[in-house]
């Protein structure tokens, strides 16, 4: 059903979902109306009714807690089928209607929208089960193998009918599809669930037709029972959840358990297109207070620190973890990089005027920190990538003296021409193995090298950090085929199709190649995603347009390029102008059309005129 405390504030929802919500809530208690009889019931049918009620009001009590922790079911639903298949439709909506009145005054501090649209949705689920039940042959108030078919397919109903109305909730709250909904796993688990409903409704039903008012009593003693020992294998699973998800020291998440929850929230936050921040935060100098006062101290300032940090986000919707060492993280849903900073430079200050022990005997003679925060960007694929420039921002942040906070900017996390020459060095001899393997792919990656340095110097759009990045991913970007079988690599004509699927896995191998060195992490979307298409019909993932980063959809076009004029195993040879006509041809389709163009015109100029020439000669 609807968690009602869930759903977000009728005052704030869209027109559309305004008018949905009044479309449901107005038919259903027409419909509600126009089956319910209040008059034509005999006292007997009314002691029953007021059990039933009494009953769905202590399941309702009495949920059924379920792991991970916030997930629970009742079992009215079991009550109100096992009524339907047992007295009929009206008896059963009275039960639902004087139910759903004392569940309101009760809980007055849920919106009124709310219980009308929850009672509107059982509303039509009950009556479309009743009427499928007679459809499919089914009898009220007789048990037997007779009625096994009408009682499945009502269900089914049942289930299609809420999954039907909670789809149509979500796509007008959120003004796109909500996904969850239709996802195989999700229908499956509620399916079981809806499975265990009409079980315990056709118990139920068979204690009603023999033993009556006993029969609930037993019923409803029965869900409490469950109630009571699922509570308490929640409490036990809980328990055992907090010894492996918590860090032992801080009492703060573990880094394990935020990788996860990091994937779940950037997957949902992408889907639903809303912002999702990563902040990094490094405790200044804790090796220096170590040094001078002990582990056991430091072992103190960390589990003090991490209370601060709880603290700080007590009310929110943030997750506080500790990375690793003196590293923590704060990962910050539905917040803009903007908001971050403030809350994360606020808190720093906090912290400034937080004395412990032994601080004044570090730079700052204070307790300090420096964070670097990172928001989702739209052409992120993955959450590595958020970690990394939020990583990179708290290095930025070290650099610029501690104690201080930094947003993640390509145009800041530059680097040095020192350290750019020491990577290029460094990939240079791995490019240098294939020279005993492949030279095909040795020279070709060295070409692809030397078109990404001359064409990424005509780009005014890039950094300094995206050109260097650029050329290194170009020269490393087909590494992965090292492990490519070397008679693939140099046979000569066609390749077989599995011998072509192997060829494509040089993608991710080369990610795993180059992800073993953190310093390279810039070049992994280069290595792993050049073979992605600008119309999604590429490869590992199927990415499309701006999905796609940018410096990827680069190469693509450089490496495509050298591909087609240079002979290699299995692709034939172009000239520079067939290949140029091929890249113009594919623009929109495979290649990025603006930086095609660019490459077009950059090729054309300084490269067609020394091919005619060499033609000639």
């Amino acid at each position: 059903m609807l968690n009602k405390n869930k759903a977000s504030s009728f005052s704030n929802s869209s027109y559309t979902f305004k008018a949905y919500i009044f479309l449901i809530n107005t038919v259903g208690i027409i419909i509600y109306l126009f089956h319910v009889n209040f008059l034509v019931l005999p006292l007997k049918h009314w002691v029953m009714i007021y059990v039933l009620i009494a009953s769905v009001l202590i399941v309702n009590h009495f949920l059924i807690y379920l792991p991970p922790k916030g997930n629970s079911i009742s079992m009215d639903s079991s009550i109100y089928l096992a009524s339907l298949f047992m007295f009929g439709l009206p008896s059963t909506l009275l039960i639902l209607g004087i139910f759903s009145l004392i569940y309101a005054l009760y809980r007055k501090r849920i919106e009124w929208w709310k219980h009308l649209y929850n009672f509107s949705m059982y509303n039509f689920m009950i009556i479309s089960t009743y009427y499928t039940f007679l459809e499919a042959g089914g009898s009220v108030g007789t048990t037997g193998i007779q009625n096994i078919f009408p009682y499945i397919i009502s269900l089914i109903v049942y289930f299609g009918v809420n999954i039907t109305l909670l789809y149509f909730y979500f796509l007008f709250m959120y003004n796109e599809p909500f996904k969850g909904v239709l996802n195989f796993g999700l229908v499956r688990e509620v399916g079981m669930t809806y499975s265990i409903t009409l079980i315990l409704s056709l118990v139920l039903f068979v204690l009603l037709k023999t033993e009556k008012y006993f029969g609930v009593f037993l019923f409803t003693i029965l869900i409490v029972m469950l109630s009571i020992a699922f509570k308490k294998l929640l409490y036990l699973y809980q328990e055992a959840s907090n010894r492996v998800n918590r860090d032992h020291l801080t009492g703060l998440y573990n880094h394990g358990f935020f990788k996860e929850t990091l994937k779940e929230q950037f997957s949902d936050c992408k889907m639903l297109k809303q912002p999702l921040t990563l902040a990094f935060l490094d405790l200044d100098d804790f090796k220096k207070y170590n040094d001078r006062n002990g582990h056991l101290q430091g072992d103190r300032l960390l589990t003090f620190f991490g209370k601060l940090l709880q603290q700080a986000v007590d009310g929110t919707n943030f997750t506080v973890a500790r990375y690793g060492g003196e590293e923590f993280a704060i990962l910050m849903p539905n917040t803009t990089k903007e908001d971050a900073y403030a809350f994360l430079n606020r808190l720093r200050k906090e912290v400034n005027d937080t004395y412990f022990e032994g601080v004044e005997h570090i730079p700052y003679r204070c307790l300090s920190f420096s964070s670097g925060i990172a928001e989702m960007e739209k052409d992120m694929h993955e959450s590595d990538e958020l970690i990394h420039r939020a990583d990179q921002a708290l290095y930025y942040a070290k650099a610029q003296g501690k104690n201080n906070v930094q947003l993640y900017d390509k145009h800041n996390m530059c680097l040095d021409e020192i350290k750019f020459k020491q990577d290029l060095e460094a990939l240079e001899q791995q490019v240098k193995f294939f020279l005993s393997k492949d030279v095909y792919t040795y020279r070709h990656s060295k070409r692809v090298f030397k078109y990404a340095l001359e064409f990424g110097s005509r780009l005014d759009e890039l950094t300094d950090h995206e050109r260097q990045t650029l050329i290194l991913g170009a020269l490393i970007h087909d590494i992965g085929k090292i492990e490519v079988p070397r008679d693939i690599l140099n046979k000569r004509g066609k390749l077989e199709k599995h011998e072509w699927e192997i060829i494509k896995k040089h993608v991710t191998w080369g990610r795993e190649i180059v992800a073993a060195e953190k310093r390279f992490d810039d070049l992994l979307p280069l290595v792993e995603l050049h073979h992605e298409r600008y119309d999604g019909k590429g490869y590992p993932y199927g990415l499309k347009g701006e999905e796609i980063p940018k410096l990827a959809r680069i190469l693509c076009i450089i490496d495509s390029f050298d591909a087609m004029t240079t002979e290699r195993p299995y692709q034939p040879t172009k000239t520079f102008e067939e290949a140029l006509e091929e890249i113009e041809r594919c623009a929109g389709t495979q290649f990025d059309p603006v930086y095609a163009a660019k490459f077009i015109a950059f090729v054309r100029e300084h490269y067609l005129p020394l091919a005619e020439m060499q033609q000639l000669n």
